[in-house]
């Protein structure tokens, strides 16, 4: 059952989604080691949902309609207010970095990894996805736990060589155009995609 899941992880990893537009905002802002940092955090929280789910939680999230409407807003209003600043800073004129410039401050790495941790946490879907996934993969001599941990790991590997690859992308992009007009577009149009997810999750109904 463990190999018909592998297709499966691999089309929700390369689905653009929150995770996709939270990477590329980093890298934006913050360079690849920003982008690294925020992959690492949305793993946490997969994994983190991956064990809630066999604790159960995640159906209790599923079943109780405040429950999952409070986690709702919770994941929206993080989205929107990660997507409000890099419409606000991309409005800014900033100059191109110098080609010494060193590595993004411990406040901004902390920031980063920070954010992939809050963003995947808060994500409803999440809990829905793994509750609703994951038992269909899991045979009936199957020990739950090692089986969970086992597709969570698949998608974490899946997630680090997919957002890896596509932070290194961007990363080298933002290189050639940074302090242009087409690096503060990209910044805005990947803020206004957080926001606009934001917004989907608020009135999204299951």
């Amino acid at each position: 059952m463990i190999w018909a899941f592998i297709p499966i992880a691999a089309l929700v990893t390369v689905t653009p989604g929150a995770a996709t537009a939270l990477v590329l905002r980093s890298t934006l802002t913050g360079g690849w080691p920003s982008g690294i940092r925020t992959i690492a955090g949305n793993e946490i929280g997969v994994v983190a949902w991956s064990l809630l789910s066999v604790a159960g939680i995640s159906a209790l999230i599923a079943a109780s309609e405040v429950a999952f409407v409070i986690l709702k807003l919770v994941g929206a209003a993080v989205l929107v207010g990660l997507g409000v600043p890099s419409l606000l800073s991309a409005r800014r004129h900033r100059p191109a970095a110098a080609p010494d410039a060193g590595p993004p401050p411990p406040t901004r790495r902390r920031r980063a990894f920070r954010d992939g941790v809050i963003t995947s946490l808060a994500n409803p879907k999440l809990a829905v996805f793994f509750l609703a996934l994951f038992p269909q993969f899991v045979g009936r001599r199957d020990a739950v736990l090692s089986t969970t941990l086992l597709m969570a790991l698949l998608i974490v590997v899946f997630d680090i060589v997919w957002y890896s690859t596509l932070s290194l992308i961007v990363s080298r992009a933002k290189r050639a155009f940074d302090g242009s007009r087409l690096a503060r577009w990209l910044e805005r149009i990947s803020g206004t995609v957080l926001i606009a997810l934001g917004i989907r999750v608020a009135i999204e109904q299951r």
